[in-house]
């Protein structure tokens, strides 16, 4: 039987552990750290998490661009002209997003802080309790970006309305909406029971570790799906687990083995052995990724002596790249 005070104490441990600031370093978040005005935050969330995509050096290295020429960002986009914004963005390249692209977002951006005072001031108005969301507020405000931005803007936000799991979009709603160690916060007024859980390949594949979704796809889906379950542990912040958990799947120093095993553990759903891959018992045991690897699907393996079984998910365990690992 599922024990939901185990479940958020084993949740509130991982949260403890990683929901700091020297666990930030490499995320894009690192560069909305560096700004104490909400307005300029707001801007710099907003190019961090649309870049947010491809290889992370690249990531760092074109939103360290883009701000370098907007030393104060709500300022010099206020004072910007449109023209002026493509020169200043001129050289650009990430991936397939040019510098013309992010002067019309930015651009789109500008606009709307010009008619509501700030992008939070929109989203404050257009979010809902009865939404159940906050994606309808979030739809409104691409639409409104794109309009006044142009289509070079619709390049790097997606649209929820069209069904796509938006996780840059959903990232920066979590940095902006909620306040604590490591988001910042800046929408004062937007509830964050209306988040939705950032779904990317990390958090997808520990999900479905977890049992939280059992779609095979990271899309919109899945993080309502995973969004709901959060909900039941922590109703008044469904996201609040969502930067501690991808830290397992980003970061060499987290091993995702003990957390899972315990969160397994206490829910009563480990598995010994054979199902999903070679399980040996006996210190420093092999096991061999099964077919299921990089499906999120767990692995039981033998830890070393006295520690008992753990799992591990296929394709998040960075030792798990050759099929073979040893604890």
């Amino acid at each position: 039987m599922r024990d939901p005070a185990a479940d958020r104490a084993c949740l509130e441990s991982l949260y403890a552990r990683y929901n700091r600031r020297e666990y930030v370093s490499p995320d894009p978040l690192q560069f909305v750290l560096a700004y104490a005005d909400p307005g300029d935050r707001e801007i710099a969330g907003l190019v961090a998490s649309s870049l947010a995509y491809g290889r992370v050096a690249m990531i760092l290295r074109n939103v360290a661009f883009v701000l370098e020429r907007l030393p104060s960002p709500a300022r010099d986009l206020r004072d910007a002209t449109r023209d002026g914004l493509r020169r200043r963005l001129r050289g650009l390249k990430h991936r397939w997003t040019t510098g013309a692209q992010m002067a019309a977002l930015l651009w789109g951006a500008r606009e709307v802080v010009r008619a509501h005072g700030s992008l939070g001031a929109f989203v404050r108005g257009a979010a809902g309790a009865q939404d159940g969301t906050i994606l309808p507020a979030l739809c409104a405000l691409v639409r409104r970006i794109v309009a006044a931005g142009g289509r070079g803007a619709a390049s790097l936000l997606p649209d929820p309305g069209n069904g796509s799991a938006c996780k840059r979009l959903l990232m920066y709603a979590r940095w902006m909406v909620r306040r604590d160690a490591v988001d910042p916060g800046g929408w004062d007024g937007v509830d964050p029971v209306l988040l939705v859980v950032p779904m990317d390949t990390h958090m997808h594949r520990i999900c479905r570790s977890m049992r939280l979704t059992r779609r095979r796809t990271a899309d919109l889906r899945a993080a309502l799906e995973a969004t709901g379950r959060f909900r039941l542990l922590v109703p008044s912040d469904p996201v609040r687990y969502d930067f501690p958990l991808t830290r397992l799947g980003i970061r060499s120093d987290a091993d995702p083995g003990p957390f899972l095993g315990e969160w397994m553990r206490i829910r009563g759903r480990g598995r010994r052995g054979g199902e999903d891959g070679d399980c040996r018992r006996g210190a420093g045991a092999r096991f061999h990724a099964g077919r299921d690897e990089g499906e999120g699907d767990p692995i039981v393996v033998q830890g070393k002596e006295g520690r008992g079984p753990v799992l591990l998910p296929a394709g998040v365990h960075p030792r798990l790249k050759q099929g073979t690992a040893r604890l």
